[in-house]
């Protein structure tokens, strides 16, 4: 790929300087940066999903690799004076073609195009080093593994379903629990009744990577400040933010600590609320709700005072129903027919892929992938993977997407089918929303393709997407008791549980608040050489924002988003916020979350379009006005209004 794509940059370089066009310009490195995807989205994919780990590692070598060419290509100057000369004819260019013009031109002012050649030289191998860190500190939250001991005793409380789990139950006496597995952690976090058991797993979870990943971070936050330095920007944070809606790390800063402080007197309450329930389990009056405490407080909470019980709620939500459900919503409010075919190749053998077509004119639209279940050496989160972009071709065919949904739900065990809790029914809808939003693209242009919207917009479709399981006619579609369909979700408890939601949220927000105040602080008060430490800092700001960081641990260390995300984990507030808007138009519709209407908008204003437009005009266009903090100010439960 990289000889192959090196070729069609010569040939730009060498066009006649009377003959330069959008399409062997710009155009054509648009071409370049498809073709790389095609092949650097498959090393990243086969990096976190193969089964083998000999590719894994090749993998991980060959997506440095591709990441260090394509920060070269930045650097081509011959390339560059081609392109410019193109840009320096004022050609009249209107839409996509315009923004695709404007963006490439900014871009080689980011990397550094305008200085003088050494200069340039050093951030252009500055970059490179960048990208092989990152990829190191990512490969290390992979790999890392966690297994901890317990006894029956000290798992008092902890669901004989999980405990009964064959790869949980490993002796007479022992239980294994892996900190690196997301539904192993939060399930034994939550319902463990011994404090002791609590702390002893967060500990190992928070220093999980530490080893491996504590110099590496310094290196990378250092190097990502000398970088920003060199381009003549106050730090790594104002960098990454110029390109996205919030424009500077100001405006991102400003809007977590107004949220931060509108949130204090509901967050305090609500840890007061956590604490009482623990001075009445220890007979401490002095006790206090540390970091292993809150999710255990937060579900005793709920379950007392609510009656919500998530790990009991669960027999409504097998996985296969829930899918399917799924489907057919997005499916009815989109206008699509999904249909399985059978994989042409399996990177694990449970391996499901779909085709997606348009239900009225039967026209292809793109394919999905799902890798749904925890594996070793498997990334262990949540997340969607672009495998292909939406483009389009040559002579005007469009090339349709493929992504991947890889997942991490509990598996099926003991005679049991997979059981999600609600919140990991909110997660499947969350981001099989990604998936939408890339297949449902019909940009000219792969660097505009889906869910390349800026970063602090492309949460905002799929979190609206999370309303849906908050609806009792949509739940009614799907949701029932394994062991007896004929039992649906009750009304009493959907709406116990929204009143649990509203009671919690305070925790909630300013958890995210602090892992996003934390990403600011680490890329805009360490400075290249002045010799403070990430983890130190990194800690400080989680500490002060939500609740005290446990000693010696390196939370940061784990934290994945410090790659791909980094500067930016305040996105997901900030498009949290534009979400909560969008849902209203949901609510005010006819016929509410099934709005056929609605839904048709939303595919054509938001997931066509994807970033060949300003997201705040596509938002716009979405509402039929401009966007409001109301509604997500009162999903918060900071104004009732």
């Amino acid at each position: 790929m990289i000889a192959r794509e090196n070729l069609v940059l010569a040939e730009i370089a060498s066009c006649r300087l009377d003959q330069l066009t959008l399409p062997n310009t710009v155009g054509a490195l648009d071409d370049v940066g498809f073709e790389a995807g095609l092949v650097a989205n498959r090393m990243q994919l086969l990096k976190e999903t193969s089964t083998n780990a000999a590719v894994r590692d090749a993998a991980t070598d060959a997506a440095k690799a591709i990441s260090e060419w394509l920060v070269g290509i930045d650097y081509r100057e011959d390339v560059y004076k081609a392109v410019k000369k193109f840009a320096d004819s004022h050609p009249r260019l209107a839409g996509q073609e315009a923004k695709l013009l404007r963006e490439v031109m900014r871009d080689y002012k980011r990397a550094g195009l305008g200085l003088p050649k050494p200069e340039r030289d050093e951030v252009e191998r500055l970059r490179k080093e960048l990208t092989r860190l990152t990829t190191d500190f990512e490969s290390n939250i992979t790999k890392a593994e966690a297994p901890v001991k317990f006894t029956r005793a000290e798992l008092d409380g902890v669901s004989e379903s999980f405990l009964s789990r064959s790869e949980v139950k490993t002796g007479d006496d022992e239980f294994t629990v892996m900190a690196n597995i997301t539904f192993h952690y939060t399930t034994v976090m939550e319902q463990a009744r011994r404090e002791a058991t609590r702390r002893k797993l967060l500990l190992v979870r928070d220093n999980l990577a530490r080893a491996g990943n504590a110099p590496l971070l310094q290196k990378i936050v250092e190097l990502r400040d000398r970088i920003a330095h060199k381009l003549g920007y106050a730090s790594w944070a104002d960098y990454q933010i110029e390109p996205k809606m919030a424009k500077t790390a100001a405006a991102a800063r400003d809007f977590c600590e107004k949220l931060k402080a509108g949130l204090q007197l509901k967050f305090d309450a609500e840890i007061e609320e956590f604490r009482k329930l623990k001075v009445r389990d220890t007979g401490d009056r002095a006790a206090k709700i540390q970091l292993w405490d809150w999710r255990y407080y937060q579900g005793l909470l709920k379950k007392e005072k609510y009656a919500v019980d998530t790990e009991a709620l669960r027999v409504y939500f097998p996985y296969e129903r829930c899918l399917l459900g799924m489907f057919n919503v997005y499916q009815t409010i989109f206008g699509l027919r999904f249909e399985r075919v059978e994989p042409p190749a399996r990177w694990c053998e449970d391996l499901q892929l779909f085709a997606v077509s348009d239900s009225e004119s039967g026209e292809p639209l793109g394919l999905f992938y799902l890798d749904m279940f925890p594996r070793e050496g498997k990334y262990n989160h949540f997340a969607e993977f672009e495998i292909i972009d939406g483009k389009e071709l040559p002579g005007g065919l469009y090339q349709r997407p493929t992504v991947a949904l890889v997942c991490n739900f509990p598996p099926p065990a003991g005679g049991q089918p997979s059981l999600l809790s609600h919140h990991e029914v909110e997660t499947l809808f969350h981001e099989f929303g990604h998936a939408m939003h890339s297949i449902l693209t019909r940009a000219r242009f792969s660097r505009f393709s889906g869910t390349s919207v800026p970063g602090d917009f492309v949460e905002a479709p799929s979190q609206m997407l999370e309303y849906w399981v908050w609806d009792k006619r949509v739940l009614d579609s799907f949701a029932a008791d394994y062991r007896d369909l004929s039992k649906t979700f009750p009304q009493a408890t959907l709406s116990k549980m929204k009143e649990a939601q509203q009671a919690t949220s305070g925790v909630y927000y300013r958890r995210q608040l602090a892992f996003a105040l934390m990403d600011l602080a680490l890329h805009t008060q360490i400075k290249a050489g002045a010799g403070r430490d990430v983890i130190q800092l990194s800690n400080e700001k989680l500490s002060e924002v939500f609740l005290p960081a446990a000693p010696d641990t390196a939370f940061a260390c784990y934290f994945g988003h410090l790659v791909g995300y980094d500067a930016g984990y305040y996105g997901y507030a900030w498009a949290e916020a534009i979400a909560a808007d969008m849902a209203t138009v949901f609510e005010k519709a006819p016929h509410g979350f099934y709005d056929t209407k609605a839904g048709r908008r939303l595919r054509d204003e938001i997931y066509a379009v994807g970033d060949s437009r300003e997201a705040t005009v596509s938002v716009e266009k979405f509402l039929g006005r401009k966007q409001e903090i109301g509604p997500f100010l009162k999903k918060v439960g900071i104004n009732k209004k």
